[in-house]
């Protein structure tokens, strides 16, 4: 399975026969696709909108790369598995059922990471440093391997040794995959084969810089093949092909066959943040080519000409996500600042002396303040 992004020819990766095979995509989950999508557009949006208003400090947009996100993050089994998004997995996040609000709190710049419980919705917090997750997945994944370990010698349940491991998710673009910890992630995992889905979202730009003069080969998959890692290069703005690759991925990696690398070529239609310029480095004549089709208008056009839905239904889908946008927005309005000793009690589970005194000195400035 290998596709280029629209007017570019990605390097194809090794072929992967060893893959199992997905279950094809259900008219249901298209449909849940569009749902989900949709809302992810009107709320990527509306952020923009929200920067621009003040309202927010600053917000890193992801139009175009609804699908990728939307469809990679439904493969997963959140009873048990586990995300690891950078600052730009809005998308993901929206499809995993983390609330809006609570995640708006992190481009609001009132706490670090998003205020949502990470062990409960299994999304671990938004992760600025380029490559971290990368890293934070690995060693994730890797807990899952040691604990089958323990189940096998009777140290566990051993039902959750049958159903198979549980696995990572973690996110990152062409241009973080030129970075050290994204090589030490993948060999680590190769080597322990640990059960973990490297999602690289290629969306041509790595801020300012096209991925052909920052990535060898021009594709991020073909490099999989020197660590012994089976890739897939997909199609990033169709949907279902991104479903159906990404369960692909998870069912190898939760069988014990260690990881796999899916890039999924897609495009960034926007600024690479609100304080980005991007008429700088491209013209928006290069934009309309190199974007290709809209993966949300695709969508639509799928589910109509296959009867699964009408004009009425789709519209009133658009209606309901616009409407969520709004609620968010009154959300993120209403949240008030956050208790300043939080920078202070939060940093160790035990304090020690130094930040204690750094607590009381900043007590005893803010009260006299």
């Amino acid at each position: 399975m290998t596709v280029g992004r629209a007017g570019r020819a990605g390097a194809p990766p090794r072929p992967v026969p060893d893959l199992p095979e997905a279950a094809r995509v259900t008219g249901d989950e298209l449909l849940e696709l569009y749902r989900l999508m949709t809302a992810v557009r009107h709320l990527d949006q509306a952020a923009i909108a929200w920067q621009r208003q003040g309202i927010l400090p600053a917000y890193a947009p992801e139009l175009g790369q609804e699908a990728a996100q939307v469809g990679s993050a439904l493969a997963m089994d959140l009873s048990r598995d586990f995300i690891f998004p950078t600052y730009r997995e809005m998308g993901v996040a929206r499809a995993a059922g983390v609330d809006m609000v609570q995640y708006m709190a992190t481009h609001l710049a009132t706490w670090h990471g998003g205020l949502w419980d990470p062990t409960a919705a299994h999304v671990a917090p938004i992760q600025a440093v380029v490559g971290g997750s990368v890293l934070h997945a690995v060693g994730w994944a890797h807990g899952q391997t040691l604990q089958a370990s323990s189940v096998a010698l009777g140290a566990g349940p051993a039902a959750r040794a049958r159903d198979g491991l549980a696995v990572a998710l973690t996110y990152f673009g062409d241009g973080a995959s030129s970075q050290g910890d994204v090589h030490e992630a993948m060999n680590f995992a190769a080597v322990f084969k640990a059960p973990v889905v490297f999602f690289v979202q290629n969306n041509g730009w790595a801020i300012s810089v096209p991925t052909e003069r920052q990535v060898a080969g021009g594709s991020v998959a073909a490099r999989g093949a020197g660590y012994g890692i089976p890739a897939l290069q997909i199609d990033g703005n169709e949907a279902a092909a991104v479903l159906e690759a990404a369960r692909r991925a998870v069912a190898h990696a939760r069988a014990g066959r260690g990881p796999v690398i899916v890039e999924a070529m897609t495009y960034r239609r926007g600024p690479h943040a609100t304080s980005d310029d991007p008429g700088r480095y491209r013209t928006l004549d290069e934009e309309r080519t190199d974007g290709g089709a809209d993966p949300i208008a695709r969508l639509r056009e799928r589910i109509l000409a296959a009867g699964i839905a009408d004009e009425a239904t789709l519209d009133a889908r658009d209606a309901k996500a616009a409407a969520e946008a709004e609620e968010v927005r009154t959300g993120v309005l209403s949240l008030g600042p956050r208790p300043g000793a939080e920078m202070f009690d939060l940093v160790f589970d035990e304090p020690t002396h130094e930040l204690q005194r750094q607590k009381s000195q900043w007590r005893e400035e803010s009260e006299h303040a």
